[in-house]
């Protein structure tokens, strides 16, 4: 049988979803369903006096609007993983006390989405208002208005690494200090979907439906927060339409459940765009801080790196999002690196996971940084990377696997035709030609799973029909990255037959085994380990029973093609050993496994783009681009290209394009898809992409992941590239015209 593991297989519901047959969580139609539209702070800090509601009572269809006073005043952390998870409580359900543009305050019932909406226009708020803070290095600075008057603005700090003053040493003994500082801006996730969910209170027991990556966990604070024990609360995740990280922390599903038990109907809320970019979640912004000393011959000494993110206005992720960025540097780079980080909160959306995690913003200003430093020195700025990113013969194994980031490199700046195309680009800006032409590389790495962070596990169920064919429980939720698809592969590899022979469920807390969530790129890594190992317990009760039906020994026996083999001869099918079990041994075969994850491994990739800025204009173009990635080993080759192909669509969205701005009240001035600069298909440039396929040790196969990894060195190339073209180092993303022209024209003056 042809292995399958390598292949090309489509993503399980690819056709559905495009044909418009797949049902997601705001198709469904429950029995005397009505609809929920939340009430919205309109100012960034202060506290609700008084909510006006007898206009909006009075619109036809609608039938209670609840605030504050209706829901439980329990805090919680929207971004719990598990049980007595020990994170900073900081938020409720609804709030009396407001903290930014977009804070949950109410929510209208109505019989109908136009009367919603119609009674949210009637809704009058009186606020007292209160002095807000929106930078994150303004809200640490003396005298700044706090957030929350029991918390800092400043949560925390980690700091990893050797001592500051070690560093400094260090990097005081160099040849070249290079510091820079750049301003990184939040950003959204924009999953097609919005947040969506219905809370169905009935007998006694909470159902909740959502768009959710991390159903236990809504499970867990739904019990906390509404006092109901768990078995008496189910939460489904029917199909997910895009994530990014966004759904990851409880957003709208208390509100719904809440709701819900309060009226005695399901209550369906689901979020318009504009609520969606102001109330979910969104990327943190960030100040970065590098400095770094340098030697003549390139070699990097040390480097302090120090960065502020901006956290929004409660804390869920912060400490999370910080803790995972601080040991990914050193994951990539062999020289020795101060990390300092702190979260902070401000009057702003709340900032929560996106894809990276904070690798995006880490790598972003390392990177642009150490280019900086290579044009100082007139290095290449690839070959200064190649001198200082660590290497698989000079790391210990046990902690790094097997890193192929000198490899990446490698084989990207051969299929970029590096030294070449700088030739031809010094000839083109040579010329009095309209466009200046740059090239650049950015460099990244993610981890796979959350391992040692806390505990790393997935449980996986497995049944045998009568017909061969196998029904597959996993609370694996696929976010449409095709995760489930490459469990079903590693499960078909391991049991001989076809892929679609194995059918899995949607996850529910009531019939799934219990696992973490979908983050941290656990979906091949730890979930296809586990289906892994979830392959072999079955096909030993196979084989056990396969040699009780046909009175032989196991040795020798093999499944292939949906049979039982002797050697070259075939015994039966696995329906006929299914049919076996149940009339004559009167069992069903069934298999369960428990995987923990026991161990941390990254994924590393390189990228390569040139660009083309416009001299009068200051227009980028993204030209030409290449992507290498160290993924292990390639489980489905359609899958992995598909994720590359989309981080690298995200990552120039986020170096060109992509930001979320404020104005003096807190209020979003990108609220909108036409106001959000999302980079668009026809903007992307050609993209060639391969992979180092050495393996590594903890994952299915030798696999890794590439989900997260995939946009990390995306914008650090792009941005590297309009430097290059440019002759001067850029500050900040997203590229900005007007400091582009800037540049452009200091250029035309010195000539």
């Amino acid at each position: 049988m042809k292995s399958i593991i390598g292949s090309s297989v489509p993503i399980t519901d690819a056709l559905p979803k495009a044909t418009g047959e797949t049902l997601y969580t705001g198709d469904l139609k429950l029995p005397g369903m009505v609809h929920g539209r939340l009430i919205l702070s309109e100012i960034p800090a202060g506290r609700v006096k008084a909510i006006h509601t007898q206009e909006a009572l009075k619109v036809p269809g609608v039938l209670r609007i609840l605030t504050a006073e209706d829901f439980p005043d329990t805090a919680y952390n929207s971004a719990l993983r598990f049980k007595d998870h020990g994170i900073i409580k900081s938020e409720t359900v609804l709030s009396k006390e407001v903290r930014f543009v977009g804070d949950r305050i109410g929510v209208i019932l109505a019989e109908s989405i136009p009367a919603a909406d119609e009674a949210l226009k009637r809704i009058t708020v009186e606020y007292e208002e209160k002095a807000a803070v929106f930078d994150e290095e303004e809200a640490v600075g003396e005298g700044s208005p706090r957030v929350h008057q029991e918390l800092d603005n400043r949560i925390g700090t980690i700091a990893v690494g050797l001592p500051q003053e070690e560093i400094d040493a260090l990097i005081q003994g160099a040849d070249l200090i290079i510091e820079d500082q750049y301003k990184i801006p939040m950003v959204s996730q924009v999953p097609m979907e919005t947040h969506t969910v219905i809370g169905d209170w009935r007998s006694g027991k909470l159902t909740i439906y959502a768009s959710t990556q991390n159903t236990f966990a809504v499970r867990v604070l739904a019990g906390d927060i509404f006092g109901l024990p768990y078995h008496k609360v189910r939460v489904i995740q029917p199909t997910l339409g895009g994530a990014f990280g966004s759904k990851l922390e409880v957003v709208t599903e208390l509100v719904a459940a809440g709701a819900s038990m309060a009226i005695r109907r399901p209550v369906r809320i689901a979020l318009t765009r504009k609520e969606n970019m102001v109330a979910s979640r969104t990327r943190n912004g960030a100040t970065v801080k590098v400095r770094t000393g340098i030697r003549k011959d390139g070699t990097i000494a040390a480097s302090s790196f120090e960065i502020l993110t901006n956290t929004g206005a409660y804390v869920g992720s912060a400490m999370n999002v910080v803790g995972a960025m601080s040991h990914k540097l050193s994951k990539a780079y062999k020289f020795p690196i101060r990390f300092t980080g702190s979260p902070v909160l401000t009057n702003l959306p709340i900032a929560g996971a996106m894809r990276g995690y904070g690798s995006p913003q880490a790598f972003l200003g390392m990177q642009l940084h150490l280019d900086h430093a290579a044009r100082e020195l007139g290095i290449d700025p690839a070959a200064l990377l190649l001198k200082n990113v660590i290497r698989k013969e000079e790391v210990d194994k046990d902690s790094f696997g097997n890193p192929e980031l000198a490899a990446c490199m490698e084989r990207g700046m051969e299929m970029f035709r590096w030294e070449s195309r700088k030739e031809e680009i010094a000839r083109h800006n040579a010329s009095a030609g309209p466009t200046l032409r740059g090239m650049g590389i950015g460099i990244g790495s993610h981890g796979s799973g959350v391992f040692p962070a806390h505990q790393d596990l997935i449980n996986l169920f497995l049944r045998l029909n009568e017909d061969g064919t196998f029904n597959y429980w996993s609370a694996a939720h696929d976010m449409g990255n095709g995760s489930l698809t490459v469990q079903r592969m590693i499960l078909a590899e391991g049991l001989g037959v076809r892929v679609g022979d194995i059918e899995s469920t949607e996850v529910n807390t009531e019939t799934c085994p219990w696992n973490l969530g979908d983050y941290a790129s656990r979906g091949v890594f730890v979930e296809g380990e586990g289906a892994r190992k979830l392959a072999l317990a079955m096909k030993e009760q196979i084989l056990e029973v396969a040699a009780q039906a046909y009175e032989t020994t196991i040795d020798g026996l093999s499944l292939e093609n949906g049979e039982v083999m002797k050697g070259e001869a075939v015994l039966g099918s696995l329906g006929d050993v299914a049919m076996y079990a149940q009339k004559t041994l009167q069992k069903e075969l069934l298999a369960t496994v428990s995987h923990r994850n026991p161990c941390g491994r990254s994924s590393y990739g390189a990228h390569f783009a040139e660009v083309e800025v416009d001299r009068e204009t200051g227009e980028i173009k993204v030209l030409d681009y290449v992507a290498v990635h160290d993924a292990g080993v390639v489980i489905n080759r359609m899958g992995i290209e598909g994720q590359l192909h989309g981080g690298i669509h995200m990552g120039i969205g986020y170096a060109l394009s992509e930001k979320m701005t404020f104005d003096e009240k807190g209020r979003l001035q990108e609220n909108s898809l036409k106001k959000y600069k999302v980079y668009k298909a026809d903007e992307m440039p050609p993209i060639q992409v391969d992979f180092i396929e050495e393996g590594d040790t903890g994952g299915p196969y030798g696999a890794k992941s590439i989900s997260e990894c995939a946009v990390v060195p995306s914008a650090p190339a792009v941005l590297n590239a309009i430097a290059d073209a440019l002759g001067a180092p850029l500050r900040g993303i997203p590229a900005d015209k007007e400091e582009i022209l800037g540049i452009l024209k200091k250029r035309e003056d010195k000539k």
